[in-house]
């Protein structure tokens, strides 16, 4: 009579419809848990530089606390160099001076002694 068409096994299918799901669901699983861990791993590198950058700071803040001390102290060397080069060049001055005091003393002792006689 009429020929037999061959029957489709929906079972079967629902079941390859669903194991591949299901394996697409284990496969998005795996993913999601390896971006996780890759996540927790990127966290604690990002905790570790953000822990030695810290470090870093705070050796960068003794160190130009250190410069502007350094900076202070060279600042007030160099006014007492200056200062003592001024008492130098004064010294200096004050010994031209007795000197040429003592020149006129002397000249003016020995104009007395031979030709005032």
């Amino acid at each position: 009579m009429f020929p037999q068409r061959p029957t489709y096994d929906w079972d079967a299918h629902n079941r390859q419809v669903l194991l591949e799901g299901t394996q697409a669901l284990e496969r998005t699983g795996e993913s999601i848990a390896r971006s996780h861990q890759i996540a927790i791993e990127t966290e604690n590198i990002g905790t570790e530089v953000v822990s030695e950058l810290g470090e870093q700071r705070e050796t960068l803040l003794r160190t130009r606390d250190r410069l502007e001390e350094a900076n202070s102290q060279l600042d007030s060397a160099k006014g007492l160099i200056t200062k003592m080069g001024r008492n130098v060049l004064y010294n200096k001055v004050i010994l031209i001076v007795i000197i040429a005091l003592e020149a006129v003393i002397l000249g003016a002792l020995s104009y007395i002694r031979f030709f005032k006689r």
